[in-house]
Formats: structure tokens, sequence, C-alpha cells
């Protein structure tokens, strides 16, 4: 027998989100109010339930979680088993980073001047409960991966759209571009618009 896991502390979030978006904030006012209700939401890890905490062997898996029924946002956990990172990415929307369990490494990237991807700055480690954000407007293109070697990580994002669905990029050292929609790990979010 599963345990009930208590939809609460999500379902809060989700509702936060959606009446902070109602105002029509700017992006910053997203990024900081939005950023303090996710830092709110990933001080504890007692909520996610397995379904969406799950690794693979070979590649990190996204889960979603949430998908607003207007299209403003969604929510989704990132699972990172031992080592697994993503390759060079962009988003193309406002995008809140929350970490939950284990940690993570973000490192930024910018096109020099031969339009070659090189890594910029020093890189981002998250710990539990620490909040990052990246947008087209503050920077968007990153590669992510789970420092530890020997445990599972796991990150809460929230983009400015059904991120599942997005056109994005990936992109090479070299400048290369090759577009993607990443799609979700799970067939059914783990909050639906009827419970919210």
């Amino acid at each position: 027998m599963t345990t009930p896991y208590d939809t609460a502390k999500l379902h809060s979030f989700v509702q936060q989100l959606g009446r902070l978006l109602d105002r029509h904030p700017t992006e910053l006012e997203i990024l900081a109010q939005g950023g303090s209700l996710l830092g709110q939401l990933v001080e504890r890890d007692d909520w996610l339930p397995m379904a969406y905490a799950q690794p693979h062997p070979h590649y990190y898996q996204q889960y979603l979680l949430h998908a607003d029924p207007l299209g403003r946002f969604s929510v989704v956990s990132f699972v990172w088993g031992p080592g697994q990172a993503t390759p060079i990415h962009d988003h193309t929307v406002w995008g809140l980073i929350g970490m939950l369990r284990g940690a993570e490494e973000s490192q930024a990237f910018a096109r020099d001047a031969s339009e070659r991807w090189v890594a910029q700055g020093q890189p981002r480690r998250l710990a539990p409960g620490e909040v990052d954000a990246v947008s087209p407007r503050i920077g968007d293109v990153h590669r992510v991966r789970n420092t530890l070697a020997d445990q599972v990580s796991i990150s809460i994002h929230v983009y400015g759209a059904d991120i599942g669905k997005v056109q994005r990029s990936v992109y090479l050292e070299d400048g290369t571009r090759k577009p993607f929609v990443s799609g979700y790990s799970n067939a059914a979010a783990f909050l639906s618009t009827e419970t919210i």
C-alpha cells in the first residue's frame, strides 16, 4: 500500500502564484515574488510523491506536477540520477529553479565573438531550499548537472509557459543549434486543474 501524499503545500503554491500572475506583474516582480513562494515550497522535503521523484539510470526525468489551465506557468520536478546533466540549452521564457533534495550546479553560457558558446562566470551551486532564476532578459542559456556522484538530486522548476510544449534549443559549443520540445516523463500531472 502506498502512502498518500498531502497535496496542500503544492496546491497552496499554485494558488498563490496564480494570484500573483493575475496582477500582471513585471518579469522582475515574478522572479522576486515567485522566487520567494518557490523558496517556501522547497524549504521542506515532505510533499513530493515518490512517483514524481523516480530517477532513470541514463538520463534525467522531467515530471509535470501542474500546468496552469490558462497556459501562464507550469511546475515540474526534475529528477537527476548521480552525475546526470543536461546539454547547453535555453528556455525562451522566465523560469525559477528551487532545490528540493541533493545539489545541482548551473553553468551559464553566452556566445563569444566567433559565435561559439562559452561558459560565463562561475557555476552556481544550489543546495536544498535555494532558488535561482533564468529568462531571456537575465540569462537564459545554461547547462545543469547533479553535483552528487552517489545520490539522486531533485529540483522543482516553474516556467512562464507549459515548458513541455515550448519550442526550445540545445546548443553545441561550436555554435550549432538543435531545436527540441522536451515533453514530460509522465502522462498525467500531480495536480490536475480540477483540484485547484
